[in-house]
């Protein structure tokens, strides 16, 4: 992670090819492109990787979940609950589409925890949102037990975990819909975009539809329809789809390598006094894009922090960290909106207003938490070098 470092002559060859059809569009103009959907073919070929029967590519990760909420209905006066550990475009898209975030306390596996899921539910509640952060899974099986016995639909936000499977089945394939990244750092990059998967037919139409300003995109043809409803532009370019597919093939390799150098670190941080790993739901199926671990308390993981710092490996300390934790969300608890009226903040039903304190166990499992982010191009020297650092902040300890 991320895949731009293995980018080389298959994606330029890709690109190339598009670039000689002179067609960057993913639809019409069948006759120049020789009849080539660089985009449909990335599609297809995501969907049958994933094992699901459908898959839209979009420009990004974040357009995947506006185009998602969208065709699940999500909007004004419905609650949507995520975790309190995430990237913002999560929340952000639930209030753009003018839903109402509900915020969960996450538990050791770094994902939304099922207990306090339970608790959070009320009668408004109409969508649930897992994050599988980091590249594992969420205890997705607990969670969709909890969504069936309340009768609400779950969409996985897979962003971090592309690749990811859970016994066996693709991340974002067990809920209604999934929606997953390609941006500059994620392990399959197009540099930006993003997809929606599902296995419901008329989901996959609604996003279809939506992601391309509401055309209907069967037989009739796109552009002599008419239009059930209203969208936006969403479409990813044939260049993006061209890059993709390469990428894709890749993917397996990528997945290996990196649970090949998690597993060196891991053995290495093995040593370090008090360390507990982040919980794996299915170590088979985690993409090893991080490797994450906990230490008995912030002061302790701040000491280890600074030693591998100073050692030349210094880790991710998430307790800081201001685009993933809930209690550094500034802009959403102080209710900043660029739009004059407030909104989505200030509404006439009541205000949002949220506590930067109002997920205790959350905060403190991120104030104990460090991570590295796995890269595709460590060597044996880059290991060696981390393996030394652990080793002399050990013996510093």
């Amino acid at each position: 992670m991320p895949g731009f470092e293995w980018l080389g002559e298959e994606e330029k060859n890709a690109v190339a090819e598009v670039m000689e059809r002179k067609v960057l569009f993913r639809y019409e103009f069948a006759n120049e492109r020789k009849g080539v959907y660089t985009v449909r073919e990335f599609e297809k070929a995501y969907a049958d990787f994933a094992g699901c029967s459908h898959a839209l590519a979009v420009t990004s990760g974040t357009t995947a979940l506006k185009v998602a909420l969208a065709s699940l209905g999500i909007g004004p006066g419905d609650e949507v609950i995520t975790q309190g550990f995430t990237f913002v475009a999560t929340w952000e898209s639930i209030l753009d589409a003018g839903a109402t975030p509900v915020f969960c306390e996450i538990d050791d596996t770094l994902c939304l925890d099922p207990e306090d899921l339970e608790a959070k539910i009320t009668d408004k509640t109409r969508l649930i949102i897992p994050v599988h952060m980091m590249g594992a899974a969420a205890r997705i099986k607990e969670i969709m037990a909890v969504a069936d016995k309340h009768g609400i639909p779950v969409m996985e936000d897979t962003a971090q975990s592309v690749g990811g499977t859970l016994d066996g089945k693709a991340l974002g394939t067990f809920g209604r819909m999934g929606t997953l990244s390609f941006d500059p750092v994620k392990t399959l990059t197009c540099g930006e975009g993003g997809m929606v998967i599902t296995n419901d037919e008329e989901l996959y139409v609604r996003a279809s539809e939506y992601h391309d300003h509401g055309h209907d995109h069967r037989p009739v043809g796109r552009g002599n329809e008419g239009r059930r409803f209203y969208g936006f532009n969403c479409r990813m370019n044939e260049m993006q789809g061209a890059v993709g597919l390469a990428q894709l093939a890749k993917l397996p390799k990528m997945l290996e390598t990196q649970k090949q150098t998690k597993a060196a670190l891991k053995e290495a941080l093995e040593r370090v006094p008090g360390l507990t790993f982040r919980h794996v739901p299915d170590e088979a199926g985690d993409t090893a894009t991080f490797i994450s671990w906990f230490m008995p308390d912030a002061e302790q993981a701040k000491k280890l922090a600074e030693l591998l710092a100073k050692h030349g490996a210094a880790p991710v300390p998430w307790g800081v960290n201001t685009w993933h934790n809930y209690a550094h969300w500034e802009h959403l608890h102080a209710g900043s909106s660029v739009i004059r009226s407030g909104w989505p903040f200030k509404r006439p039903e009541g205000d949002l207003n949220y506590d930067p304190a109002a997920l205790p166990r959350t905060t403190a499992l991120l104030d104990r938490c460090l991570s590295w982010q796995i890269m595709l191009g460590w060597d044996e020297d880059k290991l060696k070098q981390m393996t030394q650092a652990i080793n002399q902040s050990v013996s510093e300890w």
